[in-house]
């Protein structure tokens, strides 16, 4: 099963959260809200972007890269999280 799948409802919620960032940002520049106000909204609309993203390339990573069904090794193991672990940093 893919991790999409499985972690739908997991998933949507944070589309759901996603959509209440972006209609605050609607919302401020229809009240003519402060700049500064709207970047902060922004910025944390950015972060659960960035944050879904890493989720899901993750699943990926860890489905579809890594078989498993299959035993990996040790090798591709680390290499499969220290790939994580890097785009998580990069992406939050």
């Amino acid at each position: 099963m893919a991790h999409t799948i499985r972690d739908k409802q997991k998933l949507l919620n944070r589309v759901s959260r996603l959509k209440g960032q972006l209609e605050a940002v609607e919302k401020g520049l229809n009240e003519e809200q402060d700049c500064s106000q709207i970047l902060h909204v922004l910025s944390a609309f950015r972060g659960a972007v960035d944050g879904l993203m890493a989720e899901v390339i993750e699943g990926h990573i860890l489905l579809h890269i890594v078989d498993p069904n299959k035993k990996a090794t040790s090798e591709q193991t680390k290499a499969a999280q220290d790939l994580i672990d890097v785009i998580k940093s990069y992406l939050t």
